[in-house]
């Protein structure tokens, strides 16, 4: 689809012009996706829009923080939307099977991944900003949406997670200054940090060590791979939201240029997660097999036996890392 490139104004236009919005997340929630749908539900109903907020993979408790109090996904209001929001979405494929019903509906999509598919009528794409909620906080405030310490979270979870907690190479100055405003609205950035990054279940605990019993190098250790599968998913119970920053951790690696995470997903179908340093340029990778992402960090999926993707992987990094 080809979609109208929209300014921050005119997508805040389309959405003040709207009266019943049903904002989209994407499945395998993050940080981004989760700060922007929240933030826009805060926003748009400040504002007296009819919202409701809807995730293939459902809301658990990873992110409960920046719910509303006694968030019930279920009592949400029932209503036919005359527009539909999509926030962190890149592509359809994203959305999941109970929110895929929308994937030719989507009027206007607020994003920041160069790979963006293009399919919502009208896109909001800023690919300078290091995560979706920088762009998503520009539209509130051209909506002139009211900016409190429970939105301000929420932009600044999205900052926070997307940016590896202001570490990654896509941090701009614009990101310091955008999250300076939010701690200014007096939020708990602390809580936020510690719960994203230095707080972990058991469960967690368990499928990274059983996930690191898989690490195999490749091209002198500059290429890594791991395995979730299925059933150390199932041996541990470890929920899905809890899985969220494992990929990251092979390429911290001494020497590591480029990393593979390959997440079991059905009979011969993985999803791969890449992640990269400064060499490789993970979504050009992913976009061999149909993803996309970031240079830094993207993702695709793959379908055949384990040990072929494997060999197809370590054949189309050659061009990067081979000597």
């Amino acid at each position: 689809m080809n979609s109208r490139d929209v300014t921050t104004q005119e997508a805040a236009e389309l959405l003040s012009a709207a009266d019943r919005i049903l904002i989209l997340c994407h499945m395998k929630p993050d940080g981004d996706t989760f700060g922007c749908g929240f933030a826009m539900l805060y926003g748009l109903r400040a504002l007296g829009k009819t919202v409701r907020i809807a995730c293939s993979d459902g809301f658990g408790p990873r992110y409960s923080f920046l719910y509303p109090e006694n968030f019930d996904e279920s009592a949400q209001p029932d209503f036919e939307p005359d527009f539909v929001l999509a926030v962190d979405i890149a592509d359809t494929q994203l959305l999941g099977p109970r929110t895929a019903c929308w994937k030719d509906r989507v009027d206007l999509c607020i994003d920041h991944h160069p790979s963006n598919s293009r399919y919502a009528t009208h896109l909001r794409l800023n690919t300078e900003a290091a995560a979706t909620a920088e762009e998503t906080y520009a539209v509130l405030e051209a909506l002139g949406a009211p900016l409190d310490a429970r939105t301000a979270t929420c932009i600044y979870t999205g900052l926070s997670t997307d940016t590896g907690c202001f570490r990654y190479s896509n941090v701009t100055a614009n990101t310091h200054r955008l999250a300076a405003k939010m701690i200014e609205e007096g939020i708990d950035h602390f809580m936020v940090n510690k719960r994203m990054f230095e707080t972990r279940s058991v469960a967690r605990m368990e499928i990274e060590r059983l996930v690191m019993d898989t690490l195999e190098y490749y091209y002198g250790n500059r290429f890594a791979i791991i395995v979730i599968s299925q059933k150390n998913v199932e041996k541990t119970g470890v929920p899905e939201d809890d899985l969220e920053g494992i990929s990251a951790i092979p390429r911290t690696i001494e020497g590591v240029e480029v990393s593979a995470t390959l997440r079991e997903k059905g009979d011969k179908k993985y999803r791969v997660s890449i992640r990269s340093n400064e060499k490789v340029n993970a979504s050009q990778v992913c976009g061999l097999f149909g993803g996309g992402g970031h240079e830094r960090a993207a993702g695709c999926m793959i379908e055949g036996p384990l040990e072929e993707i494997k060999a197809k992987l370590v054949e189309v990094l050659a061009p990067w890392l081979q000597d």
